[in-house]
């Protein structure tokens, strides 16, 4: 796993704005696998890219202080430049996360409609307020990037194989993590379609459709760069 991640990084991040490790791929070899993702962090890093930990975290009160400690407080090889955060125990919850981020000028982005087709029914529930929930999560990031130039520091992740006209995202002012590109089915049409104006603030993540050409570097490289200048065009 070590061979294999840090030559994807070497050969990836010179040619992209941001890697996203997946933390749990790492966790399930426990102390080994953690140290191996703090070398990914490092590496990407040296070679001037910006690190997104995909760690899902959301808790409450001291909990939720100790995961933005761990990922966002500058004091752990976990240390990363923005982490993805679920609000799902409550936004309010994440309040320790949002302090943390803002101190340290780094980033989060919030679950709000996920490209996994489980979670339609739960994300598309409509509140007392006649907005999903999806919806509610991406008003309150709204609310926390008010004001802010060019863009907040609070994301919302938006799968890139959700239906168009489900999410006002008009408001936001704040960065789009969009899963589902690439190998679940999404392409730059469909981002273009579903994000439209808001498509200057969107992160389209892709992994597998990028990884499946390792672990030749060459190879990752040339995908990479196919893809790019897909989205570009």
């Amino acid at each position: 796993m070590e061979n294999f991640a840090l030559k994807a990084v070497d050969a990836l991040a010179p040619e992209v704005a941001v890697v996203k490790p997946q933390s749990a791929f790492f966790e399930a070899y426990g102390a080994p696998g953690i140290a191996v993702l703090e070398r990914v962090i490092d590496h990407a890093r040296a070679a001037g890219a910006l690190v997104l930990l995909d760690v899902k975290r959301g808790d409450i009160g001291s909990t939720m202080a100790a995961y933005a400690a761990a990922y966002l407080g500058g004091v752990t090889g976990l240390d990363a430049d923005a982490i993805t955060i679920s609000p799902y125990l409550g936004y309010g919850s994440l309040a320790p996360a949002f302090d943390a981020a803002k101190a340290a000028g780094k980033g989060l982005f919030v679950l709000a409609r996920t490209s996994n087709p489980e979670a339609a029914r739960l994300q598309n529930a409509v509140l007392d307020n006649g907005k999903t929930v999806a919806q509610s999560i991406v008003d309150q990031a709204a609310a926390g990037n008010a004001g802010a130039a060019p863009l907040g520091g609070i994301g919302v992740v938006v799968g890139a194989t959700i239906g168009t006209g489900e999410l006002d995202l008009s408001r936001l002012n704040g960065p789009i993590l969009a899963p589902g590109f690439g190998a679940q089915g999404a392409g730059v049409a469909e981002l273009r379609k579903l994000f439209g104006p808001s498509l200057r603030g969107v992160l389209p993540a892709s992994s597998r459709d990028i990884l499946r050409h390792g672990p030749n570097p060459a190879a990752l490289r040339e995908q990479v760069r196919r893809i790019a200048a897909s989205l570009a065009g």
